[in-house]
């Protein structure tokens, strides 16, 4: 009976592990690839490359810019093949990060069956001509990272990573900010200005890329990304729309839908103006909460999208100026618990009203320069010193990258590495999209004239206090996991201690140290020091509060 019952569940297990292959598995689109055959990439120069009509070349300034051509397989292919290099990297540095998020490989292979059991149904929530798109591209894809999954099936779950990040937050690695500015003004430019604060890890953002797409159908656009990411977060099209994606609070996913940056790359393909952007979003389904800021030069204005995966809003002012952060301003919400929870525990509140402070600092005229002084502060309410990397803080020195629109003028400022502390280049897509053959090496694509010199900030005692913070940070949670006492840590600690002074996450730092290695009495003094500074929320608080009872 024992032999029976046993036979009985392998057989039960090998025919759910079927079932499960099967039912998670997502089907290729069909699509011909002979037209690709005899297609070379070229290496015109060093970390510069070409396909026909299609390239790829990082500048002298550090910053990746890519033109793609034609249909959407086409686009996929050229994306891929002329970033492979780049594909390569990125896909290392997700995950390397997830390996330090979940070190054991047990676990690592079961968030595997889960991502894409949750995800089964994700190519059922993406348009035709994006998963041709995203196939062309995941055919220059690494067979090193199959065990998490096939190319295909990798490059349309990573397009739902900002997703599933926010809406796990609780995971941190998202709280940007996105303004508007001079709207429903004669005197000057409507300008947007945003920080796309997406942290994955260092090596994640050091090769972002201004990717311009002449597509076979709808607008031309130009979007600020990274390798073997066609959706959008931050972008640009021809009539003068721009697109910017804010997370907001999201109860946790029980199905894919369409990824938030596929919607917006969908309104900035095939948008002139707010009414057809809204349509749009209407018209599709999300599986997480996202405000989208949209602003349109033939409308002279922007509003927020404000979407869930039940309801939209759209939430938009008469005055000049309109602030965008991690919660919902619409009527629509004044009772949502969600959005209620969300300002009163999280930084999203704080955020709005520092940039709402810093706007009203220019007299409802912003330019340019203002805009990215505004996105480069990173002091608190009435200038309040709250640390460098507070999440408070306009400027939390985490960002992906930092951009600046003119949508009547048809200009992109891109701030380059580190964060949006390095030189913002000026882009004009007419004369781009004016090009028509690979430019020459010796080809300057930005407008010189118009960079935003790169923030003093950078040089300054501040910013490599910064910089040792992190440092430090590394070696202490290195001694903790190794139980190993650090060599001279009373002078380490004072040393992480002068690094950033009023940042609450220092000291919060040195008391999980002294915590650790048993010097309770330190551990207090150190955490009590902590929670008389400006903590970024509410959860952060208590998770402070909870490691003090410990060493009480």
């Amino acid at each position: 009976m024992k032999k029976k019952i046993l036979i009985g569940i392998v057989l039960l297990l090998a025919g759910f592990a079927v079932y499960f292959n099967i039912r998670v598995r997502i089907a290729e689109p069909e699509v011909s690839l002979v037209q690709f055959s005899t297609v070379k990439r070229l290496e015109v120069d060093s970390n510069f490359y070409s396909i026909k009509n299609n390239w790829l070349r990082q500048n002298e300034k550090g910053l990746w810019e890519m033109y793609v051509e034609g249909s959407p397989i086409e686009l996929g292919v050229y994306e891929g093949r002329l970033g492979k290099e780049l594909i390569y990297k990125q896909e290392e540095a997700f995950v390397n990060q997830m390996k330090q998020i979940v070190p054991s490989d047990f676990y690592l292979r079961f968030l595997r069956y889960i991502i894409g059991w949750f995800n089964r149904d994700i190519d059922m929530h993406v348009i035709d001509r994006y998963q041709k798109e995203i196939y062309g591209v995941s055919l220059s894809t690494s067979n090193d990272f199959d065990f998490i999954a096939s190319g295909y099936q990798r490059m349309l779950n990573y397009h739902g990573a900002h997703d599933i990040g926010h809406a796990l937050k609780d995971l941190a690695i998202v709280g940007c900010t996105s303004f508007i500015a001079n709207q429903n003004r004669n005197d000057s430019d409507m300008v947007v200005g945003r920080n796309f604060d997406f942290y994955i890890n260092d090596d994640f953002s050091k090769d972002k890329i201004i990717a311009f797409v002449s597509p076979d159908s709808g607008y031309q656009f130009a979007y600020i990304t990274w390798a073997s990411m066609i959706g959008v977060v931050s972008g640009m099209n021809t009539e003068g729309i721009t697109v910017t994606i804010n997370a907001a609070k999201s109860d946790i996913p029980s199905e894919a839908k369409t990824p938030i940056s596929l919607l917006t790359r969908e309104i900035l393909q095939f948008s002139s103006n707010i009414e057809e952007a809204v349509a749009i979003a209407q018209s599709r389904d999300i599986f997480v909460s996202e405000s989208i800021l949209v602003a349109s030069a033939n409308d002279d204005m922007a509003v927020i999208i404000e979407k869930t995966p039940s309801k939209m809003g759209l939430y938009y002012k008469r005055t000049s100026q309109m602030v965008s952060s991690n919660h919902y301003q619409g009527k629509l919400f004044d009772n949502d618990e969600n959005n209620i929870k969300n300002i009163e525990e999280s930084a999203s509140f704080y955020r709005q009203q520092r940039c709402e402070q810093l706007l009203a600092d220019y007299n409802d005229s912003v330019s340019v320069l203002a805009a990215s002084n505004i996105l480069r502060d990173t002091r608190g309410l009435g200038d309040a010193d709250i640390g460098l990397g507070n999440e408070k803080a306009m400027n939390q020195l985490i960002s992906h990258h930092s951009v600046i629109f003119l949508p009547k003028r048809l200009q992109i400022w891109v701030s380059t590495a580190p964060y949006q502390l390095g030189e913002y280049l000026c882009y004009d897509l007419n004369e781009v999209f004016a090009m028509k053959q690979v430019p020459a090496i010796s080809t300057v694509l930005y407008k010189q004239n118009l960079t935003i010199a790169e923030d003093t900030l950078l040089h300054s005692k501040a910013y490599a206090g910064f910089v040792r913070l992190k440092e430090l940070k590394i070696m202490i949670q290195n001694a903790i996991d190794a139980d190993s006492p650090l060599e001279n840590d009373v002078i380490l600690m004072n040393e992480l201690a002068a690094c950033d002074v009023n940042y609450f996450y220092t000291y919060e730092l040195i008391g999980n140290y002294w915590l650790h290695f048993g010097e309770k009495a330190k551990a207090i003094d150190s955490y009590s020091k902590a929670l008389s500074l400006e903590i970024a929320n509410k959860w952060e608080t208590e998770r402070i509060n909870g490691s003090l009872l410990k060493a009480e």
